[in-house]
Formats: structure tokens, C-alpha cells, sequence
């Protein structure tokens, strides 16, 4: 198979021969027909996350082995599967949604689908190969997702963008309608957030971020009120806006400034929830976290089960669709450098030359 590898950490993505990998098991082969380019993928090609005080997270020394097909945001037409797999109503050619945050597969999270929680973590795309490739191996039928009417390239951002943000708001709800929620970030995350908010319902939606372009296509999909974080006084003026201090935050950037203007914001009672991984520490006043009854809580993707309760929900056209942007796969590094100068309104999905 063709791959559109990492072959060394912040160096440009390689056109690279790897064998086509052959089923067992439960294994089902795919061939690729959409991948999404996700930030997360630039930490990827970094080899490193930003602890803060810890120091860096170095990947290499985390298992990951280049060269490495990223891409966990995956569509695919199925070609062959393993002999364990016959009998789960699998049929050459079927289009289907690959759950790349895989885990073990035989610990108790992974037998209730709660594969992302694994302590053995086996993602697609960063510990195996992903959907930068021409071909993805997926661990067994029960990580596939029927796309259903949903445009390919939309539901290959459902398994990051949508279950991530799908997994943050459900750590907040239920709230009323018109309690405001505040997303923290308006790229592909939030605007996917957004859409997510609106289709169950939500009326009051507030947007941060640093860009007057990305708050822009914050409105246009849907947001009620928008914020522009430049500035010392942002904690103030999110209040002032929100009309008081506020109850349900998901910061999807989450890097030290962000961090510290939700917890500021938080009134009593409050949940900030964490999902962007940018980089940094936040320092919370003990007392503070108990007289305030305040919630700091991490989202790590989400599971199986949220991946097809999110396809469901959009069906019919019932989640509004972010803003895409094709690419052919072969243009997987220029995608990449577009992502990480901030150029990227909503996803790149890069596309198989025949999909």
C-alpha cells in the first residue's frame, strides 16, 4: 500500500511503499476513501505534547514507531476481513466509518466499548497506521459505522472532531436551552461543537477565540454570541457577556491562558471540561475548587458507542454540517502546513484520487 508517512518528526510527509497488511482474526481491511487532518496530527508529526512542569511528552518514547501513516479521522470501502469476522454482516465494498481509538481489546473497557479509556492504547493513526494511506486495518467489525446518507468526507470527522465534542457537552448536560455554553476555540472542534449544541436543541452558544475570520464562521454556523480573546480583560468581558459568571465551559484549546480565563469564569457550581491538547499547566487555589463547588474535568475523545450515536443523530441531515475543504491525498503535507499556520477554516479532508 501507498502511505503519506511521518518519517521523522517535523520533517515533510513522505510518498512511502509499506506492505498491504492481510486480516486475521477479527481484522477488517479497508481501503481508504477519506482521511481528515486533525490538530492533533501536528502533535503527532511533533513527536511531542507540551506537559508544562512535567517537561515534553516525547511519542518515541511512548511506543510510537516511524514511519507512521497519521490520520484517525477515516472512511473506507471494506475489501477483506478475517475468519473470525465472517457472520458480522460484512460485505466487500460496504462504505463505512473506521472508530481509530482503539485499544487493547480484551480489558474490561474495551469489552464494554469504552475502547478510548484503555490503558493500552493502540489508536489508529498514531500507534498503527491510519488514514494518510491508501489502505487501514481496522481491529474488528464492531469499530466500523455505517455513514449512512451522510457525505463520506463529514462522517470521516466524526471520529474525532464529532465524538470528541459530542463526548465534552454530554459531560456537561443536561442544561437548559438558554444557559449559556461556552466553547473555547473556534476551528474544526468548535464548530463541529456548535453543530452538535444546535441539533440537541441548545439556544444559547458562545464562541471565544483569537481570530475575527474563525468567530465569523463561528456565527455563520451557528453561534449566538462571540467573543474575541485579545486583550488582559477577557475573563471580564466573558462574564459581562454570559451575563454573569458561568456554568458549563469546554476549553478545546486547553492550553495555559485558555485554562486560566475558564476557571475565572466559572461560577459556582461551574464544569470546565478540558479536551484541547495545545499545551501547558493551569494552578487552581485549593480552597477556591471546594468553596465553589467547581468541576475540572479532562474529555479524551470518545467511544464506539457515542460514534454511532452521533452518526445517528446526524442523519436526515439533522447536524449541521462544518465547512469542508478536499484535498487529495497526495497533498497530505501542504494540508498539514495550512493546519499548523492557523490557515484551516473548519476540516481538511484529503480524499482517495478515485473517491
Amino acid at each position: 500500500m501507498r502511505a503519506w508517512a511521518v518519517v521523522a518528526a517535523k520533517q515533510p510527509l513522505q510518498e512511502i511503499e509499506l506492505p498491504t497488511p492481510e486480516p486475521t482474526g477479527k481484522q477488517v481491511l479497508l481501503e481508504v476513501t477519506h482521511a481528515g487532518v486533525c490538530h492533533s496530527d501536528i502533535h503527532i508529526w511533533e513527536g511531542e505534547w507540551d506537559l508544562g512542569s512535567r517537561g515534553k511528552m516525547r511519542l518515541s518514547e511512548r511506543g510510537v514507531v516511524l514511519p507512521l501513516a497519521m490520520g484517525h479521522e477515516i472512511v473506507g470501502r471494506v475489501v477483506k476481513w478475517g475468519p473470525d469476522a465472517e457472520g458480522q454482516g460484512l460485505a466487500v465494498g460496504q462504505t463505512r466509518i473506521v472508530f481509530p481509538w482503539v485499544g487493547c481489546g480484551t480489558c474490561a473497557r474495551c469489552r464494554a466499548e469504552d475502547d478510548n479509556m484503555c490503558v493500552q492504547g493502540k489508536a489508529l493513526g498514531v500507534f498503527q497506521n491510519g488514514g494518510y494511506a491508501t489502505h487501514v486495518l481496522a481491529p474488528q467489525p464492531r469499530h466500523l459505522v455505517d455513514p449512512g446518507d451522510l457525505d463520506p468526507a463529514l462522517a470521516a470527522t466524526y471520529a474525532c472532531s464529532g465524538i470528541t465534542v459530542f463526548s465534552a457537552i454530554n459531560k456537561v448536560m443536561p442544561l437548559p436551552a438558554d444557559t449559556p455554553i461556552v466553547l473555547v476555540g473556534a476551528g474544526g472542534l468548535g464548530l463541529q461543537a456548535i453543530a452538535v449544541l444546535k441539533a440537541m436543541g441548545h439556544r444559547r452558544i458562545v464562541s471565544v477565540d483569537i481570530s475575527a475570520e474563525k468567530l465569523a464562521a463561528a456565527r455563520e454556523a451557528g453561534a449566538t454570541d462571540t467573543l474575541e480573546a485579545t486583550g488582559d480583560d477577557v475573563t471580564k468581558r466573558l462574564v459581562a457577556l454570559c451575563g454573569g459568571p458561568v456554568e458549563a465551559i469546554i476549553d478545546l484549546v486547553n492550553g495555559s491562558a485558555t485554562a486560566r480565563i475558564c476557571f475565572d469564569a466559572l461560577t459556582k457550581g461551574g464544569r470546565l471540561v478540558q479536551v484541547g491538547l495545545f499545551g501547558g499547566e493551569l494552578t487552581v487555589p485549593l480552597p477556591v475548587m471546594a468553596m465553589r463547588a467547581l468541576t475540572v474535568q479532562g474529555s479524551y475523545v470518545g467511544s464506539p458507542k457515542e460514534l454511532r450515536a452521533l452518526v445517528a443523530m446526524a442523519q436526515g441531515g439533522r447536524l449541521p454540517a462544518i465547512p469542508i475543504t478536499r484535498e487529495p491525498m497526495r497533498n497530505a503535507d501542504a494540508a498539514l502546513q495550512r493546519l499548523i499556520a492557523g490557515k484551516v477554516t473548519g476540516r481538511i479532508v484529503l480524499t482517495a484520487e478515485a473517491a
